[in-house]
């Protein structure tokens, strides 16, 4: 039987998925932006034009999908993707889930615990309406469960997140992808969430090319996850060209049928995240054609083939979406 993928625009199916991005976000909106009140505010209709010249800049380059894992508490707008969706025929798969404590909705979630009721249990309830029913009143399903935690530990409340990630997944077969910080704590979420039922091959432990431990690659490939090397042009984050130098090094060693990558570009920002003119001092950073113009040619450099670099594209998103089992690594 053929597995429906739910986008903003309607179903597809894995082999239908073509060049795919796997982190990529139209908008964020981190919780409380509100509250830079004396900030201009865009009007959707700006932020569609913006989002279809993205699009189409992709499409002219042969992609055809894109994954934006933004969760329920980041500003994610179903209808915004379903309308970028429909007016280019490109496809757009999103997420439910929650994100880290330090950014995310805490606040709201911390004071709803305080009635006796499982945070777990109302989590997972979320995650599967949004998954099976649609998010909102929109219609529009979700296609994956995002969840995230902080550098180096992970809080009570990013444990029950995952927990509950665990149980809407288990629930409804829906893949799963991370949010690390600084390259930590991908195997600590990892063993979490196959503790609790989930398949180590429906998991992406997202940003892990935010360090260059080899070892910690190779134990989260070999323990049966993807690993998203997906911050390509964010060098004020982790710089480029040891993120090039960790997946040669992750290809070289045969994991390479378990890598997804994109940039974590955003195209839209509620509010003033960043200071005036900073994004501008820093032009690869959340440009979605990076990995496309500057860091394919870098890897056929390093001696990786057209076929290992489509595979990255092309395959592994199809494989990951279909559910398919990965082979052992030795």
């Amino acid at each position: 039987m053929t597995t429906k993928i739910a986008t903003a625009s309607g179903e597809t199916t894995a082999a239908e998925l073509g060049r795919t991005l796997m982190h990529e976000h139209l908008v964020i909106a981190y919780p409380a932006w509100e509250s830079h009140s004396n900030v201009t505010k865009a009007s959707q209709a700006d932020e569609i034009a913006i989002c279809v010249d993205r699009i189409q800049e992709l499409q002219e380059l042969g992609y055809s999908t894109l994954l934006d894992p933004c969760p329920n508490d980041l500003g994610r707008d179903a209808e915004l993707a379903a309308k970028v969706g429909q007016q280019t025929g490109f496809q757009i798969i999103l997420a439910t889930g929650l994100y880290k404590q330090s950014e995310g909705a805490y606040a709201y979630w911390h004071f709803r615990s305080n009635f006796g009721e499982s945070i777990v249990d109302l989590m997972a309830d979320l995650f599967i309406s949004d998954l099976t029913e649609g998010i909102g009143d929109t219609g529009i399903k979700a296609g994956i469960i995002k969840v995230a935690s902080g550098p180096n530990e992970i809080t009570e409340y990013e444990n029950n997140i995952l927990l509950a990630a665990a149980k809407a997944s288990v629930a409804t077969g829906a893949p799963i992808t991370t949010h690390t910080d600084q390259g930590t704590m991908g195997d600590a979420q990892q063993k979490i969430l196959t503790d609790n039922g989930v398949p180590a091959h429906r998991i992406i432990i997202g940003h892990s090319c935010g360090t260059d431990n080899h070892e910690y690659h190779m134990g989260l490939a070999r323990s049966g996850s993807y690993l998203g090397f997906d911050r390509f042009g964010i060098d004020m984050v982790f710089p480029d060209e040891k993120r090039i130098s960790s997946l040669v090094k992750v290809l070289k060693a045969g994991a390479g049928d378990r890598v997804v990558v994109s940039h974590d570009s955003v195209w839209c920002w509620k509010g003033q995240p960043f200071p005036p003119g900073m994004l501008a001092q820093v032009p690869d950073a959340f440009d979605p054609t990076h990995f496309e113009r500057k860091i394919i040619p870098r890897l056929r450099e390093e001696g990786i083939s057209a076929e290992q670099i489509e595979g990255l594209l092309v395959e592994n998103p199809r494989r990951f979406f279909s559910g398919e089992k990965l082979s052992a690594l030795a």
